[in-house]
Protein backbone atom coordinates (compact mmCIF):
# COMPACT_ATOMS: atom_id res chain seq x y z
CA UNK A 1 0.00 0.00 0.00
CA UNK A 2 1.27 3.46 -0.92
CA UNK A 3 -0.13 6.49 0.90
CA UNK A 4 0.71 10.07 -0.11
CA UNK A 5 -0.22 13.31 1.61
CA UNK A 6 0.24 16.88 0.52
CA UNK A 7 -1.37 20.12 -0.54
CA UNK A 8 -4.41 20.05 -2.88
CA UNK A 9 -2.07 20.39 -5.86
CA UNK A 10 -0.62 16.92 -5.20
CA UNK A 11 -3.20 14.88 -7.10
CA UNK A 12 -3.21 17.02 -10.30
CA UNK A 13 0.58 16.71 -10.35
CA UNK A 14 0.30 12.92 -10.05
CA UNK A 15 -2.15 12.81 -12.95
CA UNK A 16 0.15 15.00 -15.01
CA UNK A 17 3.21 12.89 -14.21
CA UNK A 18 1.70 9.43 -14.70
CA UNK A 19 -1.04 8.19 -17.00
CA UNK A 20 -4.08 6.66 -15.26
CA UNK A 21 -2.94 8.01 -11.86
CA UNK A 22 -6.57 8.87 -11.13
CA UNK A 23 -7.35 5.14 -11.29
CA UNK A 24 -4.44 4.17 -9.07
CA UNK A 25 -5.34 6.24 -6.02
CA UNK A 26 -8.37 6.90 -3.89
CA UNK A 27 -8.42 10.60 -3.06
CA UNK A 28 -9.53 11.75 0.39
CA UNK A 29 -9.63 15.44 1.30
CA UNK A 30 -8.77 16.08 4.95
CA UNK A 31 -10.64 19.00 6.52
CA UNK A 32 -9.19 21.21 9.29
CA UNK A 33 -9.96 20.32 12.89
CA UNK A 34 -13.00 21.95 14.46
CA UNK A 35 -12.71 24.11 17.57
CA UNK A 36 -13.17 21.28 20.06
CA UNK A 37 -10.66 19.06 18.26
CA UNK A 38 -8.18 21.93 18.10
CA UNK A 39 -8.49 22.57 21.83
CA UNK A 40 -7.81 18.88 22.48
CA UNK A 41 -4.77 18.95 20.20
CA UNK A 42 -3.40 21.95 22.11
CA UNK A 43 -4.15 20.93 25.68
CA UNK A 44 -3.88 17.14 25.78
CA UNK A 45 -0.08 16.95 25.22
CA UNK A 46 0.54 19.30 28.19
CA UNK A 47 -1.74 17.62 30.72
CA UNK A 48 1.21 15.71 32.18
CA UNK A 49 2.02 17.10 35.63
CA UNK A 50 5.72 17.25 34.70
CA UNK A 51 5.04 19.55 31.74
CA UNK A 52 6.18 23.10 32.59
CA UNK A 53 3.73 24.73 30.17
CA UNK A 54 0.25 25.67 31.35
CA UNK A 55 -2.01 27.62 28.98
CA UNK A 56 -5.02 29.69 29.99
CA UNK A 57 -8.31 29.25 28.10
CA UNK A 58 -7.72 32.69 26.55
CA UNK A 59 -4.32 31.60 25.19
CA UNK A 60 -5.80 28.39 23.79
CA UNK A 61 -8.52 30.41 22.09
CA UNK A 62 -5.91 32.70 20.51
CA UNK A 63 -4.10 29.68 19.03
CA UNK A 64 -7.39 28.34 17.67
CA UNK A 65 -8.25 31.67 16.04
CA UNK A 66 -4.81 31.95 14.44
CA UNK A 67 -4.44 28.37 13.18
CA UNK A 68 -8.05 27.81 12.03
CA UNK A 69 -7.68 24.15 12.95
CA UNK A 70 -4.92 23.27 10.47
CA UNK A 71 -2.77 20.60 12.21
CA UNK A 72 0.55 21.85 10.81
CA UNK A 73 -0.01 25.36 12.13
CA UNK A 74 -1.26 24.06 15.49
CA UNK A 75 1.95 22.07 15.83
CA UNK A 76 4.10 25.00 14.69
CA UNK A 77 2.54 27.59 17.00
CA UNK A 78 2.43 25.27 20.01
CA UNK A 79 6.08 24.35 19.60
CA UNK A 80 7.02 28.05 19.52
CA UNK A 81 4.87 28.70 22.59
CA UNK A 82 6.53 25.79 24.41
CA UNK A 83 10.05 26.97 23.58
CA UNK A 84 9.30 30.56 24.61
CA UNK A 85 7.65 29.37 27.84
CA UNK A 86 10.74 27.33 28.73
CA UNK A 87 12.96 30.38 28.10
CA UNK A 88 10.81 32.47 30.42
CA UNK A 89 10.94 29.75 33.09
CA UNK A 90 14.72 29.50 32.91
CA UNK A 91 15.03 33.26 33.50
CA UNK A 92 12.64 33.16 36.43
CA UNK A 93 9.93 35.21 34.73
CA UNK A 94 6.39 34.30 33.70
CA UNK A 95 4.65 34.52 30.34
CA UNK A 96 1.23 36.08 30.86
CA UNK A 97 0.02 35.73 27.27
CA UNK A 98 1.01 33.99 24.06
CA UNK A 99 3.43 36.29 22.13
CA UNK A 100 1.53 35.70 18.92
CA UNK A 101 2.91 38.68 17.01
CA UNK A 102 6.47 37.39 17.17
CA UNK A 103 5.38 33.83 16.40
CA UNK A 104 3.46 34.97 13.31
CA UNK A 105 6.47 36.90 12.04
CA UNK A 106 8.56 33.74 12.36
CA UNK A 107 5.85 31.66 10.64
CA UNK A 108 5.71 34.16 7.77
CA UNK A 109 9.46 33.85 7.30
CA UNK A 110 9.66 30.08 7.68
CA UNK A 111 6.57 29.03 5.75
CA UNK A 112 5.10 31.72 3.50
CA UNK A 113 7.99 33.96 2.45
CA UNK A 114 9.58 31.43 0.07
CA UNK A 115 6.34 30.93 -1.83
CA UNK A 116 5.53 34.65 -1.86
CA UNK A 117 8.96 35.42 -3.32
CA UNK A 118 7.99 33.53 -6.50
CA UNK A 119 5.00 35.80 -7.12
CA UNK A 120 5.37 38.93 -9.27
CA UNK A 121 4.21 42.35 -8.08
CA UNK A 122 1.21 42.24 -10.41
CA UNK A 123 0.27 38.76 -9.21
CA UNK A 124 0.54 40.01 -5.64
CA UNK A 125 -1.98 42.73 -6.46
CA UNK A 126 -4.37 40.06 -7.74
CA UNK A 127 -3.86 37.92 -4.65
CA UNK A 128 -4.50 40.96 -2.46
CA UNK A 129 -7.83 41.50 -4.23
CA UNK A 130 -8.69 37.84 -3.59
CA UNK A 131 -7.87 38.26 0.12
CA UNK A 132 -10.52 40.99 0.36
CA UNK A 133 -13.31 38.68 -0.81
CA UNK A 134 -15.73 37.42 1.84
CA UNK A 135 -15.15 33.82 0.73
CA UNK A 136 -11.38 34.05 0.22
CA UNK A 137 -10.75 31.20 2.65
CA UNK A 138 -12.81 28.72 0.63
CA UNK A 139 -13.51 29.22 -3.09
CA UNK A 140 -13.55 32.20 -5.44
CA UNK A 141 -14.30 32.80 -9.11
CA UNK A 142 -12.92 35.02 -11.86
CA UNK A 143 -16.16 37.01 -11.88
CA UNK A 144 -15.94 37.69 -8.13
CA UNK A 145 -12.38 38.96 -8.51
CA UNK A 146 -13.27 41.24 -11.43
CA UNK A 147 -16.31 42.67 -9.66
CA UNK A 148 -14.37 43.23 -6.45
CA UNK A 149 -11.24 44.80 -7.93
CA UNK A 150 -13.22 47.50 -9.74
CA UNK A 151 -13.77 49.39 -6.47
CA UNK A 152 -10.38 48.77 -4.83
CA UNK A 153 -8.76 51.88 -6.31
CA UNK A 154 -6.01 49.98 -8.09
CA UNK A 155 -3.92 51.98 -10.53
CA UNK A 156 -4.63 49.31 -13.16
CA UNK A 157 -7.74 47.19 -12.43
CA UNK A 158 -7.86 43.60 -13.66
CA UNK A 159 -9.95 42.51 -16.64
CA UNK A 160 -11.60 39.11 -16.89
CA UNK A 161 -9.12 37.80 -19.46
CA UNK A 162 -6.20 39.06 -17.43
CA UNK A 163 -7.49 37.35 -14.26
CA UNK A 164 -7.90 34.07 -16.16
CA UNK A 165 -4.35 34.21 -17.47
CA UNK A 166 -2.84 35.11 -14.11
CA UNK A 167 -4.77 32.44 -12.20
CA UNK A 168 -3.55 29.87 -14.71
CA UNK A 169 0.04 30.97 -14.07
CA UNK A 170 -0.50 30.93 -10.31
CA UNK A 171 -1.88 27.40 -10.61
CA UNK A 172 1.31 26.31 -12.38
CA UNK A 173 3.40 27.81 -9.58
CA UNK A 174 1.34 26.09 -6.87
CA UNK A 175 -0.10 29.25 -5.28
CA UNK A 176 -3.74 28.54 -6.20
CA UNK A 177 -5.54 25.57 -7.72
CA UNK A 178 -8.70 24.99 -9.69
CA UNK A 179 -11.00 22.58 -7.92
CA UNK A 180 -13.53 20.12 -9.24
CA UNK A 181 -16.27 22.76 -9.37
CA UNK A 182 -14.32 25.04 -11.68
CA UNK A 183 -13.63 27.51 -8.87
CA UNK A 184 -10.29 28.54 -7.46
CA UNK A 185 -8.84 28.20 -3.97
CA UNK A 186 -5.56 29.02 -2.29
CA UNK A 187 -3.30 25.99 -2.52
CA UNK A 188 -1.62 26.90 0.76
CA UNK A 189 -3.70 27.08 3.98
CA UNK A 190 -3.89 30.51 5.64
CA UNK A 191 -2.21 32.18 2.66
CA UNK A 192 -4.98 34.78 2.65
CA UNK A 193 -4.15 35.79 6.23
CA UNK A 194 -0.49 36.09 5.29
CA UNK A 195 -1.37 38.34 2.34
CA UNK A 196 -3.47 40.56 4.60
CA UNK A 197 -0.38 41.12 6.75
CA UNK A 198 1.64 42.33 3.77
CA UNK A 199 1.84 45.87 2.41
CA UNK A 200 -1.18 46.78 0.33
CA UNK A 201 -0.61 47.42 -3.39
CA UNK A 202 -0.44 50.96 -4.72
CA UNK A 203 -3.81 52.54 -5.43
CA UNK A 204 -4.89 55.65 -7.26
CA UNK A 205 -4.09 58.87 -5.46
CA UNK A 206 -7.14 61.06 -4.94
CA UNK A 207 -6.80 64.79 -5.47
CA UNK A 208 -7.48 66.96 -2.39
CA UNK A 209 -10.75 68.86 -2.45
Amino acid sequence: MLALTGLPTLFPKLVEARTFAERMFQVIFLEPLNEEETIQAITKPITDKKCPVQLTPASVNVIWEVTHGYPYFIQYVCREVYDIWVQYTETGTSMNAVPMEGIMRKLDTDFFAGRWARVTDRQRELMWVVSTLENYQSEFTVQEIVESNSNKGLVKPFTSSHVNQMLSTLCDSGIVYKNRHGKYSYAVPLLGEFIKRQQHPKTKQTEPA
